[in-house]
Order: structure tokens, then sequence, then C-alpha cells
């Protein structure tokens, strides 16, 4: 059984998705977390992590590490995406494993569907068709790690489950423009912007694509609040969609964003730039069936992780654009 002052080990506990978690946890009372910095230690190193395990004995497992970027980075360096992914997760889930470890939530994205599966995206559609070009090897990566958790939880009954959350934002998200995803990519896009004369060059911004593709974001901690649930529950199934059930487009997120922002400049879209996946909808009937549904609304997130932004913008200035 869990209790409070189990002892739970969250992989990524600096990440955007992991902080949030932590988080989630203090609030409710626990008081047994660890986490380690990937200086001291690296999750690819296999040796180290299973020495990890034997020294400090978790209860409980959350895997919220990952490499992770947007289309560009995954483009940039896909042996990177596939080979450090699986790495971080085969080297937790096994040593987990043979560390006799019951519970183990282990955390990956919408990107493991087809990339023309039916939407919205029912589980059940993993492996039934090609992946997205721009993103595969991230893709591939984390459905090795779902298909190794649902082996160990066939295979020998323990309680290893996956989240599987659609496009996330939110505190501590990555606001680098080379690296970030499309959300936090606005948001700092139209703050910039908005900083010149409306009728200036620089007040315009330029994004990439049509703007017709569909989206659907969840707000972080959600996202951490999911992560609860499944850690005080149990699951009969070893697979679940988190989200919020609906989506938009990106042009409809952008006039969004820049309304939040302030922008007042122009909108530029470069269609000579990929659109990725045209739509993206996670079907969460499953995770609402089981008793959880999230509640933040998109624009409340986003006027959150834009204040966010404006209270830590001095420690990514240095960013190269």
């Amino acid at each position: 059984m869990i209790s409070k002052n189990s002892k739970i080990y969250i992989a990524g506990h600096r990440g955007m998705v992991g902080s949030a978690i932590w988080r989630a946890l203090e609030a409710k009372g626990y008081t047994n977390l660890i986490g380690k910095t990937s200086k001291e230690l690296d999750l690819r190193n296999q040796q180290a992590v299973q020495n990890f395990f034997k020294n400090e004995k978790p209860e409980v497992v959350i895997d919220a590490a990952a490499r992770v970027g947007g289309i560009l980075a995954n483009n940039d360096y896909p042996y990177q995406f596939l080979m450090e992914n699986m790495q971080i997760q085969n080297n937790l889930i096994d040593s987990a494993f043979h560390a006799g470890i019951n519970k183990f939530i282990f955390l990956g994205s919408s990107c493991i569907y087809p990339k023309l599966a039916p939407q919205p995206l029912k589980e059940e559609y993993l492996l039934t068709g090609p992946l997205e070009p721009t993103n595969e090897w991230y893709a591939v990566a984390k459905i090795t790690g779902v298909k190794a958790c649902e082996a160990i939880r066939k295979q020998f009954g323990r309680d290893y489950i996956s989240l599987m959350p659609t496009n996330l934002y939110g505190p501590f998200d990555n606001f680098d423009l080379k690296t970030s995803h499309v959300l936090p990519a606005m948001i700092r896009k139209f703050h910039e912007a908005s900083q010149f004369p409306v009728n200036s060059a620089q007040s315009a911004v330029t994004l990439w694509g049509s703007g017709n593709p569909m989206r659907e974001f969840l707000f972080v901690e959600d996202l951490a609040e999911a992560v609860v649930f499944a850690l005080e529950n149990e699951f009969k199934d070893n697979l679940y969609n988190v989200g919020t059930g609906e989506d938009l487009t990106i042009r409809e997120l952008a006039e969004l964003i820049q309304k939040i922002v302030g922008h007042k400049g122009e909108i530029i879209w470069d269609s000579s730039k990929p659109d990725g996946t045209p739509r993206k909808l996670m079907d969460v009937s499953k995770m609402t069936d089981a008793g959880w549904k999230a509640k933040t609304s998109l624009e409340d997130g986003i006027k959150k992780t834009y204040q966010w932004f404006l209270e830590n913008q001095q420690t990514f200035k240095q960013v190269k654009i």
C-alpha cells in the first residue's frame, strides 16, 4: 500500500513535468520524495542507475525523465532522441523491476499513435499504422517503454502503468526558440514582438506552417494531478491517455496567446515550413471512466504560464534565437 511516507522517486524532477508532480505530491502531504539531477545520476548509465536503486531503495518510481523537443530538434538529432530516451527508460524500468518495485508510472506522449489514426486517438490505435516522420524517433522510444511496462504487468502482475499526455505546457516550460514546442515558442515570440512599435517590422510574428492543424493542450499541473490519481489508485489496464478531450487550430491558439500577451502586430504564416500531424486529439474516456478529469481551461493555463514566463524570463534571456 502507498502511504504518505512511502519513498517515491521522481526521475526528471527538475523538468516541467517532474517538478509539477513533485509540487502536487508535496501539496497532498507526501513527505518522502527523492530526486537526482542529471549531474548526480546519469540515467543513461545502466550501472549508475542500478547502484542508485540498490542504495536508495525507492518503493515507487515515476518516470518523467526524457530528452524532449519540438519538430526542429527531433529532425536535427534523431539518433539522440531515439537512443537516449531508450537508455533512460530501459535503465529505470529494468532496475525498478529487479529491485522488486511494484508501482511504476511511465510517462510518454500522444506522438506514439499513428500519424493518420482516426480521431480522437484511442489507446487501442497503438501500432496500427505509420508514425509522424517529424518525431518518430522519440515516438519509437516511448512505444518501447509502454511495451516494457505492459510486458512486466502481463508476465509478473506488477502495477506498471503508462500515462500518455497530450501536448503539455506550463511553468518551467522550455522557451528556447530552437528546441521548444509550439505553445511556449508562441508565448516568447509574441512577448518579444510586443516590445516593438506596432507598425515596425520587428512587431510582426512569423509562425511555422499554415495554422490549420488542430492540437490539444494540457496544463502540466493537471497532468501532475493525474499522476497522483494513478499513484493512489489501481487501474485495470496498462495504457491511459491523459488530456482535455478538446482541441483547436494552431491559428486559434496563436490568436489566443496574442490576446493574452497583448501583442498588436501582424501574424505571418510561413507555409513553406512543415505542419506536422493534421490533427492530434486524445480520447480520454478511459481516464474519465477511471475517475479523473482535467480542470484547467486553456486560457487560464496560458495566463498562468505567461505570468511564470514574465517572472523568470531573465533565466533564458541569453539564449540565441
